[in-house]
């Protein structure tokens, strides 16, 4: 009589144990979710992140955090504890395209940006504004260009961070236009705009979120934008292409990930969670005003998306021949 009940016990435990992992998947997000953010608050990444995780609680429920995980050189430190994080999609990753330009960067890093990552959705992009300081009297990137020629020595150009779409920006101007300007590279946006309003600094390409409020105060100048058409959000700022750079476009983009092998099911609730949200008017509406456009994507095509970008990366940091260093 044993032996006839061992079958049946061992079966029903077997589907009790399917049945609480289906109703678990079913559940997901059944307790916190920390996004990741790995710079500091107040910067462009963190202003969209946090956009998409207000409408996030207000679409799927009260569940997902913003966690600043700040700290080293661009993001790294943040990306790690994401790529070492249990893959059950309670830990995801909002960052910038400077996420996959870190290779071309830093030598030995503790993660691969492709094989420990699952990349969720491309959730967003936005030209950069390229500014001076009100000191400087060219009114046109043109006319800046000009004044650089005639006295090198006295331009310093500035990044946000090293490997940045701020970075790499100001390298494409840097090699359209013939020059060979010094390039400061800042830990943040913040420290960056504070020197280009005091003079410290004298051109930098920053995402409109941050830029765009000083401009309009006119603590900085702005001389361009990086897109091939005007933004609605700042009609009166003229593109690169305006000033003589034919074709010139450069986007700073924001995507989510996951650690690698997370579960397909969540991957796809995730996907079809922020394109709900970016579809929604009152977001699309924020991140017009913030200089962005939502996009939305399959995990499919940000991964080829990604490997895109990528290779673009590589040749603008080849050609502007950036070595690789110690994080």
């Amino acid at each position: 009589m044993r032996r006839i009940w061992t079958l049946p016990a061992t079966v029903l435990a077997l589907i009790a144990a399917f049945a609480t992992a289906a109703l678990a998947q079913q559940k997901y997000p059944s307790r916190t979710v920390s996004v990741i953010v790995p710079y500091p608050a107040g910067g462009s990444v963190d202003g969209v992140a946090r956009l998409i995780v207000q409408k996030l609680n207000e679409t799927v429920g009260q569940h997902f955090i913003v966690e600043n995980r700040a700290g080293g050189a661009s993001g790294i430190v943040g990306a790690n504890a994401v790529a070492r994080a249990t893959p059950d999609g309670y830990t995801l990753l909002v960052s910038a395209s400077v996420h996959v330009i870190n290779p071309f960067l830093y030598k030995n890093l503790p993660y691969d940006v492709v094989k420990d990552f699952t990349p969720i959705s491309l959730m967003a992009d936005g030209p950069l504004i390229v500014a001076t300081t009100p000191s400087v009297k060219a009114n046109t990137l043109k006319e800046f260009f000009e004044e650089v020629r005639k006295a090198p020595n006295k331009f310093t150009f500035g990044t946000t961070s090293l490997g940045s779409a701020s970075h790499l920006a100001i390298e494409l101007l840097k090699r359209e236009a013939g020059l060979d300007t010094l390039v400061v590279p800042y830990k943040g946006t913040a420290p960056a705009l504070t020197d280009l309003v005091s003079g410290q600094i004298q051109l930098l390409a920053d995402p409109m979120l941050s830029s765009l409020p000083l401009a309009r105060a006119g603590k900085i100048k702005a001389l361009g934008l990086t897109s091939l058409k005007r933004a609605a959000a700042a009609p009166e700022i003229p593109t690169v292409e305006e000033s003589g750079m034919k074709g010139f476009a450069f986007v700073s983009w924001y995507g989510l990930w996951a650690p690698r092998n997370l579960p397909p099911e969540i991957n796809s609730f995730l996907q079809a969670a922020i394109a709900k949200v970016l579809a929604l008017p009152e977001v699309k509406k924020r991140l017009s005003e913030i200089g962005f456009d939502p996009i939305g994507s399959t995990s499919e095509h940000f991964a080829k998306y990604i490997a895109s970008e990528m290779a673009t990366y590589e040749k603008i940091i080849r050609d502007a021949k950036i070595g690789a260093q110690d994080q």
